[in-house]
């Protein structure tokens, strides 16, 4: 098995900042959103976007794949910071706006949601599944969630959470009220 060479510090930052600039891009355009001007905006050439990202689909899969990183890494950062049932709640609220954030991400998570099963949650990221599956262990173990909510359906909720205040207004701004409507049908 071959070794990977990390990224030199410079290379790294400049994978970073087209990351960033074509979440930007893709959210204001769609998957569509022209990639020399991505590379424009992260202050590089377009031989460095195609370096790190071959194609349009390798860089939006790492947009996706980074936007949901994140959302899995603010699982951990809320369950330090609040208790288990709140945790859930506000994860729940987050992860909602980052898929109307990045336009498509609702998308690609939500036909991963359709069909359930190891493999589609997999597809969805192995660690948006991770958090949910401690999150939502967290707060039945509390007492503040059903016994019977499974994590894959705390998943589809949030997808549609972020559905019905795409049907609202477009953005985020609908989304704390929906998920305060949603979870009084999901506490013990």
């Amino acid at each position: 098995m071959a070794q990977v060479k990390p990224m030199r510090a410079d290379a790294r930052r400049n994978y970073d900042r087209l990351l960033e600039e074509a979440a930007a891009a893709f959210a204001e355009h769609g998957e569509r959103a022209s990639l020399d001007d991505i590379a424009k905006r992260a202050g590089v050439g377009s031989g460095t976007l195609y370096r790190h990202f071959p194609t349009r689909q390798a860089l939006l899969e790492a947009v996706y794949v980074d936007a949901i990183d994140a959302i899995a890494v603010r699982a951990d950062e809320l369950a330090a910071e609040l208790a288990p049932g709140e945790a859930l709640v506000e994860w729940m609220n987050e992860l909602a706006a980052g898929m109307i954030q990045v336009r498509g991400l609702k998308a690609l998570l939500g036909s991963a949601m359709a069909d359930g099963g190891a493999e589609v949650l997999a597809r969805c990221g192995s660690s948006v599944k991770e958090a949910a599956v401690r999150l939502v262990g967290e707060a039945q173990r509390e007492g503040t969630l059903r016994g019977d909510v499974e994590p894959i359906e705390v998943l589809r909720l949030a997808h549609g959470v972020a559905s019905a205040s795409e049907l609202g207004g477009g953005d985020a701004v609908h989304i704390r009220r929906y998920l305060s409507l949603l979870t009084e049908g999901l506490r013990a």
